[in-house]
């Protein structure tokens, strides 16, 4: 039996969003929603099909008590019972992460994939002094997002996608809360 830890993340509140850890009664609608081939492909690491298991292996990592990334989900209806995306921040070292998000098509350009990272890097939960983002290529509203939230773009570079099974180029930004 896998024991489950309480995260020791807060709630994040924003305008229209709450971000809220991940909790084991999310499964079904992660799973729904990363299932979709159109979310998949535009992360590094969720895999196309959505193997099974793998859902409750993510949950599990994410409540881990040694866990690398802290990851919330994103929730519009502030009840705490709608998961409609994901965002995290995975810690480099020096006072570094790396932000990494993701939301259902149905509500891709409305503004809620950049109100939670706004709101996950004003909230500054790792107490961080830089933050990165890598987006593919292809994907330019994601971009926007890190962009709208103040991300300054630094690079090029790569970063291989389980789901298409590549190495897709990508653009790297850059947020300094210093």
């Amino acid at each position: 039996m896998t024991q489950i830890h309480e995260p020791t993340q807060r709630v994040i509140q924003a305008a229209g969003v709450t971000l809220r850890p991940v909790s084991p009664a999310d499964a079904g609608q992660i799973q729904l929603h990363a299932s979709d081939k159109r979310v998949a492909q535009n992360t590094s690491t969720i895999p196309h099909p959505l193997p099974d298991g793998a859902t409750e292996a993510f949950i599990n990592r994410c409540l881990a008590p040694d866990r690398q990334e802290d990851v919330w989900v994103i929730d519009p209806s502030g009840s705490g019972s709608e998961v409609v995306g994901a965002v995290g921040l995975n810690r480099i070292d020096r006072n570094q992460s790396e932000i990494g998000y993701w939301i259902t098509p149905a509500l891709w350009n409305t503004g809620l994939a950049s109100s939670a990272v706004e709101a996950l890097v004003r909230a500054n939960p790792q107490g961080c002094r830089t933050i990165f983002g890598s987006v593919f290529q292809d994907n330019p509203a994601s971009a926007r997002v890190l962009t709208n939230c103040g991300f300054d773009y630094i690079g090029e570079a790569e970063s291989f996608s389980v789901a298409r099974g590549v190495t897709v180029p990508t653009w790297t930004y850059i947020k300094k809360l210093d």
